[in-house]
């Protein structure tokens, strides 16, 4: 007797007849989904399980490896907007550069500071007056092109050295990592700017971008790259901080080189393991704290014992 022979078709195109079966669930697969294996073929599903199941590539620190330096261009791209709201708006540079201590005259001129109380319509500005977001947005203003020494080659050269050092460091790192660099930098140079100079009016992205220089030394030596070219780096860059220190504020750059250094440390040497993350993180929660209670103890300082909210 006869018998008719049991037609076969793809499990996602079952209008197509097809004879090969995918080598891990076993469900017949028609010429357009098949995708070759290393034994036989597999259907786009057990291939897309597979992927999910391959281990993530990780940075010598922990973080996940990414060819394309995202954060790098998101900050230059936040640093470029910003400049050009100071160009339409001159008093941006005003309301958001990192000040410790001022006053503001009746006259909207800016005047030396002195503790209250105050007459003739004078008031306190910066972070005496509670402005504390000023020890991140000054790291993302630069000086107007007519303003200080440099004019329209500070955020010219601050950006050239963030594309050329981010490029570098956020491939080591991961971006999650490199952000977290990048703001502790930027808010470590401005710390240590209200503790040694809380009356000067500070801008620029030089303080981050000396975190990001000795982050570049610290993880260069972790994973034991030739360090001669790095440390001709690391040369000219601190024979610029004490060059800069005529012209720029040092205190902003000294504190991004030192809170750069730290995290960056603490990225590199902290024992790979489960709990790497964890330990990294509370570094440098321990760090943001830190200078959270110096900022804080220096303000009240300032005000003579109240802090402003």
């Amino acid at each position: 007797m006869d018998s008719e022979a049991t037609v076969t078709t793809c499990y996602r195109h079952p209008k197509v007849e097809c004879h090969v079966r995918c080598v891990r669930c076993d469900r017949y697969i028609c010429p357009d989904c098949m995708r070759e294996a290393a034994v036989g073929h597999q259907c786009p599903d057990c291939v897309k399980e597979g992927m999910r199941s391959v281990r993530q590539a990780r940075t010598v620190v922990g973080g996940r490896v990414s060819a394309v330096p995202v954060v790098t261009y998101a900050l230059i791209a936040v640093s470029v907007l910003a400049y050009l709201a100071e160009l339409a708006l001159p008093e941006v540079v005003d309301r958001f550069a990192m000040l410790g201590a001022g006053l503001v005259g009746p006259d909207g001129g800016h005047y030396v500071w002195v503790e209250g109380p105050y007459y003739g319509d004078f008031r306190a500005e910066g972070l005496v007056n509670g402005e504390w977001y000023r020890l991140l947005t000054g790291a993302f203003l630069h000086l107007p092109p007519t303003k200080g020494t440099f004019g329209i080659l500070h955020i010219v050269m601050n950006m050239v050295a963030l594309w050329n050092l981010g490029r570098a460091v956020e491939p080591m790192l991961g971006r999650v990592h490199f952000l977290a660099l990048y703001l502790l930098s930027a808010l470590g140079g401005s710390v240590l700017v209200l503790l040694l100079a809380p009356q000067d009016a500070v801008v620029g992205a030089s303080g981050a971008i000396f975190g990001l220089g000795a982050a570049y030394y610290v993880v260069a030596r972790r994973i034991g790259a030739d360090m001669r070219a790095v440390n001709r780096f690391m040369g000219g860059l601190l024979l610029w901080l004490v060059i800069s220190a005529v012209v720029t504020s040092w205190e902003g750059h000294l504190g991004g080189l030192l809170a750069g250094g730290v995290v960056a440390a603490a990225f590199a040497y902290v024992p790979s393991g489960r709990r790497r993350t964890l330990l990294q993180a509370g570094a440098c929660l321990v760090l943001l704290a830190l200078l959270v209670v110096l900022a804080v103890a220096k303000v009240s300082e300032l005000t003579g014992g109240g802090v402003s909210q």
